[in-house]
């Protein structure tokens, strides 16, 4: 049996603290949005970096796509600033990139979208 199984409980649910997963630590390295997208860089991981098993599957879950932070905290039941905790660390050890969401100025417009919209319509 893994160690990660000793602390689930398929009743209970999981029996650590978020607190525990995240070592202690509340306050994460990073200012992560919830919508910011996390990806992979695809780099072996330093020998010196410390990874536990959440780090793993938070790495497990962004490598087929890119996903946003509040997507990842939902797919891993977790807390969000727990996850941000650990994206901290996956950052400080080069294994994720996280990019900030598309500002609402930089968005088209919805007079453009329609636009759009119509001009499909019309071929």
């Amino acid at each position: 049996m893994s160690r990660e199984h000793e602390w689930v409980d398929d009743e209970a649910g999981p029996v650590v603290r978020p607190y525990a997963v995240a070592r202690g630590r509340t306050k994460a390295t990073a200012a992560l949005d919830l919508l910011a997208t996390v990806a992979p860089t695809g780099q072996p991981a330093p020998a010196q970096a410390d990874l536990g098993a959440q780090h793993r599957r938070l790495l497990g879950c962004v490598a087929a796509q890119s996903r946003p932070v509040a997507e990842v905290a939902s797919e891993l039941s977790l807390p969000v600033q727990v996850v941000r905790v650990l994206l901290g660390d996956l950052l400080g050890y080069g294994l994720v990139t996280v990019r900030a969401p598309i500002s609402k100025e930089s968005s088209p417009t919805e007079s453009l979208l329609r636009e759009v919209i119509n001009g499909l319509r019309a071929l």
